[in-house]
């Protein structure tokens, strides 16, 4: 029996490609954490989101995040900058961020994180591309 070419044994991606552009960062320390989500419940913070994408990029390399294969939707997407890449946003007395973030849509951030409504953006069957600029509070 012949085997079939590998290309023709692995399955057609799906989906489309959502290309963020990173501006504002303040420095190239830590990592820069991404996470695009479905599901409004298990927004920013993505955790267990089924519905959702999560990257994780040296700070000095994510000036562009790219998540690849998206299935059509609406979505929020939400940035850390873990400056001591310790895998959390450090707060200062346990209130105001001392790493930067940042949203889809500038999502306005008062006295916490916006809502899924205000980042929301819909992806649809065409690349998409998003401008998401990193805030800081300290």
């Amino acid at each position: 029996m012949l085997a079939a070419p590998a290309a023709q044994l692995s399955a057609r991606p799906s989906g489309t490609q959502v290309v963020i552009e990173v501006t504002n960062l303040r420095s190239a320390d830590g990592v820069v954490r991404a996470c695009m989500t479905r599901d409004s419940a298990r927004f920013p913070r993505c955790q267990d989101a089924a519905q959702g994408y999560r990257t994780v990029v040296a700070a000095g390399h994510a000036t562009t995040l790219r998540f690849n294969n998206v299935q059509p939707g609406t979505y929020a997407i939400a940035l850390l900058h873990d400056e001591n890449d310790n895998g959390k946003a450090d707060r200062v007395l346990g209130m105001m961020p001392r790493e930067g973030f940042g949203f889809s849509n500038d999502a306005p951030v008062n006295m916490g994180p916006p809502s899924f409504g205000d980042a929301a953006v819909r992806v649809g069957s065409g690349a998409m591309h998003q401008t998401i600029r990193m805030r800081y509070m300290l």
